[in-house]
């Protein structure tokens, strides 16, 4: 359906996995979408920037109602070295400060700024359930979360600042990309108890969280994970089953950790019962409210 009002998105990230599928669902409700790129523009809707020198054209800030940015080093990527840790760090502090900045700057700045974040702000919750209120948590992830989330709040003088702290968005890229492939090859695994909780949120509804933020008043941090919770152990079961894999392998805890280190450690052992909170009480409807609905629409095949 097409929105009553059209806005001009300026979008950073769009060509990755979530961007483009919140290009299209932008397209749908007639919203038109500009894009940063990191190149020499091809087409009248690119305009180059270098985030990692902080350099934009800032007049573009100037033509566009919201902004959205979803810019950042793949949390994917293993090993986590040191070198690639500062990355992780600096892409996202880099690319997000730029666009504040340039939002501070505009003679007309944009209604919106939605900066991607993650869950990885709460830490390991194990049995504690989570909103938008709950403090900070320890480790990597969370401090390179508020860095980030600092640098978005930059601009909450000019404009409304929503921080989108994603889960595991479900789906055949992203994060979910190394779960499919192993799931693929046949060697799916329980990753170590399996009882912890990952917060998850289908390709599908985290776009369309995104597109609900631009017309809300919203402003904060706000959850995009689905509305039931789901453990490791069930996530891996389901795509296993979607795909039409066997999943018969456990790779215990200190294994993990001593293979992935950090990367292990923060991403497939802690235990987080995110709730969308916000969302739901700004009445977000959920296509997927279950991490099945959502590996069903990704893998539809065998569901």
């Amino acid at each position: 359906m097409a929105a009553a009002e059209p806005l001009r998105v300026l979008v950073s990230g769009a060509s990755g996995f979530i961007g483009t599928e919140l290009r299209r669902q932008l397209a749908e409700h007639g919203h038109t979408v500009l894009r940063l790129v990191r190149r020499e523009p091809v087409t009248p809707d690119e305009f180059e920037w270098d985030p990692s020198s902080r350099m934009i054209d800032a007049t573009v800030l100037d033509r566009v109602d919201a902004v959205i940015n979803l810019s950042g080093a793949s949390l994917a990527r293993f090993p986590w070295t040191r070198s690639y840790r500062r990355q992780i760090l600096n892409s996202r502090v880099d690319a997000t400060a730029t666009l504040a900045e340039a939002i501070l700057l505009s003679a007309t700045p944009p209604k919106a700024f939605i900066s991607g974040s993650a869950v990885g702000y709460y830490g390991d919750r194990p049995g504690i359930p989570v909103d938008e209120s709950s403090p900070k948590g320890e480790g990597f992830l969370a401090d390179v979360v508020d860095a980030w989330e600092q640098a978005a709040h930059l601009a909450d003088s000019a404009t409304r600042v929503v921080t989108a702290r994603t889960g595991l968005v479900v789906g055949p890229g992203g994060a979910f990309a190394p779960l499919s492939l192993v799931t693929k090859l046949g060697i799916g695994s329980r990753l170590g108890p399996g009882t912890q909780d990952w917060p998850w949120i289908s390709l599908h509804d985290e776009a369309a969280a995104i597109v609900h933020l631009l017309t809300s008043t919203l402003h904060g941090p706000v959850n995009l994970t689905g509305p039931t919770p789901a453990t490791s152990d069930a996530i891996t079961k389901r795509l296993a089953v979607a795909m039409g894999r066997p999943r018969i392998w456990t790779i215990p805890t200190p294994i993990i950790s001593v293979a992935l280190g950090t990367a292990g450690r923060e991403l497939l052992l802690p235990s987080q019962r995110v709730l969308p909170v916000k969302l739901q009480d700004d009445g977000f409807a959920f296509r997927d409210e279950t991490v099945g609905s959502a590996i069903s629409a990704a893998w539809p095949a065998r569901a």
